[in-house]
């Protein structure tokens, strides 16, 4: 997997239709998106329960691009190899899930797969600054975690100018998940985010059997990142 700062977006399954993931991957992957963006919620280190990696084996074989797993749980360390089994390309773990992120990120490396770190609204930028010779991402949740459909936090903005200066000319790649919709994208854009996680603004109107309007969510998405 080559890497590249170009724009790229990853529908959060969290918005498709629970009972038709198969389908709904490849229509959207049929309409534009790049990644597919997974988020597993634990009931505990979230206030949601969503996916294990049973679903992720299941989804994989329907996925063409980049299965992107966001582990939002605690602990993480004894699942990784489960994820990384389900054929998980990049799995992300949160800055504050564990004490030992270093060990996990290590973990997740070993595992065969990309390596993320997550930061909540609330932590600064510089809690990662140790960790980027140990990561392939970013991911600045620019909502709290836990669940789809809530508003964008406009002071998250300032951090990812803040993760971008940090980063210099190393390989990792700015992921945003959270209020991304086509007021919201520019402004990460800008500030130099390249992976833009998208549930509801990308999957709203649209179904398996009219799958147009995904296709048309996310270019209004690219056209307003590109305005």
């Amino acid at each position: 997997m080559s890497f590249d700062r170009s724009l790229k977006i990853a529908p959060s399954i969290l918005a498709a239709d629970f009972a038709n993931f198969g389908a709904e991957i490849q229509a959207v992957e049929a309409q534009g998106a790049d990644w597919i963006h997974v988020d597993v919620m634990d009931g505990h280190f979230v206030p949601n329960i969503t996916f294990g990696p049973a679903t992720c084996a299941a989804i994989r074989p329907h996925i063409r691009t980049v299965m992107d797993v966001h582990l939002m749980i605690a602990p993480v360390d004894p699942y990784i190899d489960a994820f990384a089994a389900a054929g998980a390309d990049f799995i992300t773990a949160h800055v504050e899930a564990g004490p030992h992120i270093h060990r996990t990120l290590q973990a997740i490396r070993g595992a065969g797969c990309k390596a993320g770190v997550a930061l909540n609204p609330g932590t600064l930028a510089e809690a990662v600054a140790p960790l980027l010779d140990m990561v392939d991402m970013v991911c600045v949740m620019t909502v709290n975690p836990g669940f789809g459909g809530q508003k964008f936090i406009h002071a998250c903005v300032d951090k990812v100018r803040t993760l971008r200066s940090l980063i210099g000319d190393r390989e990792i790649h700015i992921e945003i998940d959270g209020g991304v919709d086509p007021a919201t994208a520019p402004l990460v854009r800008d500030a130099g985010a390249d992976v833009l996680v998208a549930g509801s603004a990308v999957f709203r109107g649209g179904s398996v059997s009219d799958p147009s309007p995904y296709g048309a969510n996310i270019r209004a998405i690219r056209a307003a990142v590109t305005a």
